[in-house]
């Protein structure tokens, strides 16, 4: 069986640049970093930085940071532009220290979509196969407002209750708004997720499948759609399954305009912000 589990900064660097060759001193060792907060994830600890280069360390990307102090995590906020100390202990990267130096005002890549300022980003584009076997690709999505996550079938608890979050989303959405909205799942485990399995899974959860679309596809494929939206994910020897929970909202022009991290969100709260962007497109 697999688990879910959130990752440590450490297992999302190596998802989101595998083949990297980062060099790193011992455990232990801090570096001087600068960059913007993208998102922060309170239940979990960690904070989603876009970073410069980080000299002796690696170059500049967006990756998760785990933060042990909650004194500094209270400190962050999407929109920062921040001067941070970064631990390496060998096993995990650590933000120990923060100063803000800046924030980030809309038209700088950055839009506030209700209280939040949010980076915006286009969301990677796929051709995967829906949970009929039929093809599907990410530009059918074009127009819509769309909730995306990423799930797998055999998942013991954690994913089932994401989907079931979700079902409570779809069923808070009038008629009339659902069809601009669509629902999107891809597995985290093609090797196992057969169309057949996805759509078991989704009948069982209560899933109305008219606005919600489940993919899977080759390895390599779903492998690469993961990582593309920074979604790290290994699996360990016994098969376990370990990613960070998080889901994506995404306009009509295909815009990454908030993301949901973990599972504590109000069902409520998700559904008016898909009547927001169903609204203006």
């Amino acid at each position: 069986m697999g688990v879910l589990r959130p990752v440590s900064g450490a297992v999302v660097a190596l998802a989101l640049a595998a083949g990297l060759g980062v060099a790193c001193g011992g455990g232990g060792n801090r570096y001087d970093a600068h960059g913007t907060v993208e998102s922060v994830g309170e239940e979990y600890s960690q904070v989603l930085i876009a970073h410069d280069d980080i000299p002796g360390l690696m170059p500049a990307m967006t990756m998760n940071f785990d933060v042990p102090d909650p004194a500094v995590l209270a400190k962050l906020a999407p929109g920062q532009v921040i001067d941070f100390e970064l631990e390496f202990t060998g096993k995990s990267y650590r933000v120990v220290g923060v100063t803000v130096v800046g924030q980030v005002e809309p038209g700088e890549g950055w839009s506030r979509f209700g209280e939040d300022m949010v980076r915006v980003v286009a969301a990677p584009p796929f051709e995967l196969t829906d949970q009929q076997g039929a093809p599907f690709s990410s530009a059918e999505l074009a127009g819509k407002a769309v909730l995306l996550d990423f799930i797998f079938t055999h998942c013991p608890g954690p994913c089932p209750i994401l989907t079931s979050l979700h079902v409570s989303v779809q069923r808070a959405l009038a008629e009339e708004v659902r069809g601009a909205v669509q629902f999107v799942s891809i597995s985290l485990d093609p090797r196992n997720d057969t169309p057949e399995a996805m759509r078991a899974y989704a009948l069982a959860r209560g899933v109305d499948l008219d606005g919600w679309t489940f993919l899977t596809g080759p390895e390599d494929v779903v492998a690469e759609v993961v990582g593309a939206y920074g979604v790290g994910t290994t699996r360990d020897a016994d098969g376990q399954i370990e990613h960070m929970v998080v889901t994506f909202l995404i306009d009509a022009e295909g815009q990454i305009v908030k993301r949901y991290v973990g599972l504590e969100h109000d069902a409520g709260d998700i559904a008016a912000d898909l009547r927001k962007l169903a609204a203006s497109s």
